[in-house]
């Protein structure tokens, strides 16, 4: 079931050319840019170094099945 919109538009706005259209897109990008909330210096060091301690973590746990696959494919195929 669908719901017919109530918004009316122009019909000046059905005909406008490509470079007014053009115009609009780059003014509502300009708007909203405008409406973004940036981290804070603090905040972007903070999750810089979370990201990192993960990462960390993660590699020295990969590091861990690794070797613990490869000394039990050593000893079940007789290697070394």
């Amino acid at each position: 079931m669908a719901v017919e919109s109530k918004v009316k538009v122009k019909e000046k706005s059905k005909k406008r050319g490509l470079a007014l259209k053009t115009t609009d897109l780059y003014r509502g990008f300009k708007a909203e840019a405008k409406r973004i909330t940036w981290p804070t210096k603090n905040d972007i060091k903070k999750a810089s170094l979370a990201v990192l301690v993960l990462c960390g973590i993660y590699m020295v746990f990969v590091l861990g099945i690794d070797e613990a696959f490869s000394t039990l494919f050593n000893k079940v195929f007789g290697l070394q």
